[in-house]
């Protein structure tokens, strides 16, 4: 997963600090596929209303739409005078009850937490991997090398061949069968750490290299597995904390098997969860779902994050802008780089192209802070987020999910 920016997010949803506004669209226009011109001015801190119910873009970046009148087909969102008029949320009610079985109400983030705090712990040392096992070459180095260093395309996402879309495919059947490992121990009073070593050990029984460990970004990752618990966004390092009843979990696993890497993640809950959790990891899956859904040949990759920016607005959740999708392959991270929020980015997908899609989906703000390990991502206001994610390959007519 692509970090967008080092420091803190919160410097980031200053008004003088957003994205640029020609990257900022109506989730409504966006829907309904018609783009219109932005105010033409800086946004200035008085527009500023993210905490507001109205006039909210990608639950996140507010701004002033010149054409904008309350929405004649859902009081909390704004549209543009030439747009259409909707029949009410109907296909998206139909969507939510088949998963959860009832109509989404607007959420908002709990003021005292009914779940435990995650803080760091002990984290134990390194576990060694064999020295028959073919390492990614950012983990043949002996200090922190930048990204751009390990081998990466220059620019443009590669056009995968069909012994790389092959050996894609092995290296993702891996990925997905060490998750499902880790997943079946799964339970309170299992701490992290034991994950880590599940994971870690069938890594190396299936011949593969666990990819997080010692990937040089920021510091060398120092586990197998990335395990985030409740408010830690994504990142976390296993520990010796035990889970708990009510927990929620996103383990996410990376392997690099015979050159190429497979990337995905799944939420788990742990034990008895309340009903605001369970709301929340469906919604993350929908996103996720539903934005891969809208992949084929020939279409702007921004669909993803306008896919998941309209289903966030639907629900009130806030989907985090700063940790992105990635190409993947031979490299680990690449482009192209996907962006789970509404957006300009350049470029269309190709046949052959394999990438990941994992929004965090988080019912509280999307503000964050980096701890001191480098790493782990907690959110600023203590709220819990959940995260899915697939490997996908496009094909000569759709798309095709590499991590079931």
């Amino acid at each position: 997963m692509y970090l967008l920016s080092k420091s803190s997010s919160e410097s980031r949803l200053a008004c003088k600090r957003t994205m640029p506004m020609t990257m900022m669209r109506c989730c409504r226009c966006l829907r309904l596929h018609l783009q219109q011109e932005l105010h033409n001015s800086t946004l200035k801190p008085a527009n500023c209303i993210r905490n507001q119910s109205q006039s909210r873009c990608n639950s996140t970046y507010m701004y002033r739409h010149p054409r904008m009148l309350t929405c004649s087909h859902d009081d909390r969102l704004l549209r543009c005078e030439t747009a259409p008029v909707i029949q009410k949320r109907s296909i998206f009610d139909r969507l939510w009850k088949s998963i959860v079985g009832t109509t989404p109400d607007n959420r908002v983030p709990n003021e005292e937490p009914s779940f435990s705090l995650v803080t760091p712990q002990l984290v134990s040392p390194e576990r060694p991997v064999p020295s028959y096992i073919q390492r990614p070459p950012y983990a043949l180095s002996t200090f922190t090398l930048p990204e751009a260093d390990l081998g990466l395309p220059a620019e443009k996402p590669i056009v995968n061949s069909e012994g790389d879309i092959v050996a894609m495919r092995e290296a993702c059947t891996a990925a997905r069968t060490v998750l499902n490992t880790a997943a079946d121990a799964l339970q309170p009073g299992v701490t992290t750490d034991e994950i880590d070593r599940i994971v870690h050990e069938t890594c190396i029984s299936l011949g593969v290299y666990p990819s997080p460990l010692n990937v040089c970004v920021f510091a060398g990752f120092p586990k197998s597995v990335c395990t985030s618990v409740n408010n830690v966004m994504c990142h976390g390092i296993p520990d010796d904390r035990p889970l708990q009843d009510g927990d929620i979990i996103n383990v996410d696993v990376t392997v690099f098997c015979n050159g190429y890497h497979g990337d995905l993640s799944e939420t788990y809950v742990i034990g008895e969860v309340d009903e605001k959790a369970t709301d929340l990891i469906a919604v993350a899956k929908l996103c996720r779902d539903a934005a891969i859904s809208a992949c084929k040949p020939g279409q702007s990759y921004s669909v993803i994050g306008d896919t998941i920016s309209y289903i966030c607005q639907e629900t009130g959740y806030a989907s985090v802008p700063d940790f992105c999708g990635h190409g993947i392959g031979k490299y680990f991270h690449g482009p192209p780089c996907i962006i789970h929020i509404s957006n300009n980015i350049q470029g269309v997908m190709e046949p052959g192209v394999t990438f990941t899609v994992e929004p965090i989906i988080t019912e509280g703000k999307t503000a964050f802070t980096i701890l001191d390990d480098g790493w782990t991502a907690v959110a600023s206001d203590q709220s819990r987020s959940a995260q899915f994610e697939h490997t996908v390959l496009v094909t000569d007519t759709g798309v095709e999910i590499l991590t079931l």
